[in-house]
């Protein structure tokens, strides 16, 4: 992702809001601004919304698998 550097009069503008559509100066939008809490927020609903807490239930209760200590064994074999 790629930074960019926002002027103070600018920075103090997007402090006062959770979320903003940010435009040029015709008024074209060219992309919307997101707080850090709204960002995760959203993140975090769509991670949710991927796997039912059923299916995490149903994937628990599956028998097999490997343990951590013997994840970790492999990682340092390779």
């Amino acid at each position: 992702m790629h930074r960019v550097m926002l002027d103070e009069s600018l920075r103090s503008q997007l402090d006062r809001v959770a979320d903003a559509e940010l435009c040029d100066a015709s008024g074209q939008t060219i992309g919307h601004f997101l707080s850090q809490e709204v960002y995760q927020r959203l993140l975090y609903d769509w991670a949710n919304a991927q796997i039912s807490d059923e299916e995490l239930e149903r994937r628990r209760r599956q028998p097999g698998g490997r343990s951590l200590e013997e994840i970790w064994r492999r990682l340092k074999a390779s």
